[in-house]
């Protein structure tokens, strides 16, 4: 009886073609952030009309990811602080923006929000950024809603920058 050597099966080659993209961890967990902002506005004054207009059919933030305004601090991670700011509301502002949860990220828009405005008085903050870090300013008084999608975008320019690794080591 005599032993014939059987060769081993070949596994067909598999072609994946499109199947399947490699990419960083970063860049997946970003796309994601900056295209499902959920802003919560803290309007006061003439700003916040402006805002109420983008959220409509003709503007349409939603091209943007950000349609989904949240009147929740738990539920935003965009606050858009739109309009006059005093020093009666500060404390209100900072502990809206101490209940977000992170990543979280500040849009001050038109001139009284950034810089306290055309109010030179003593009860009048003269710019957000004295009560909680600002991402973007927007000018104008009031800014147009051009100025709020443009402002979105740079803000889904500056996430897409954003590292998780230096998240992480910072909070350590």
């Amino acid at each position: 009886m005599t032993y014939q050597n059987v060769p081993a099966p070949v596994a067909p080659e598999i072609n994946l073609g499109d199947s399947f993209v490699t990419t960083r961890v970063d860049a997946v967990v970003n796309w994601g952030r900056r295209n499902s902002l959920w802003p919560f506005p803290f309007g006061t004054a003439c700003c916040a009309i402006e805002f109420m207009g983008i959220v409509s059919s003709v503007f349409d933030v939603s091209r943007f990811g950000a349609e989904l305004v949240r009147f929740s601090p738990r539920q935003a991670d965009l606050l858009i602080i739109a309009g006059t700011v005093t020093y009666k509301q500060a404390p209100v502002l900072r502990r809206i923006y101490e209940q977000m949860c992170e990543p979280r990220w500040v849009i001050s828009a038109g001139a009284c929000a950034s810089s306290g405005g055309f109010y030179d008085c003593y009860c009048t903050v003269p710019g957000i950024d004295e009560i909680i870090p600002v991402d973007i300013y927007i000018a104008g008084c009031p800014p147009r809603p051009e100025a709020f999608l443009e402002s979105i975008v740079q803000l889904q320019k500056k996430i897409d920058k954003e590292s998780l690794v230096e998240q992480r080591t910072v909070g350590i």
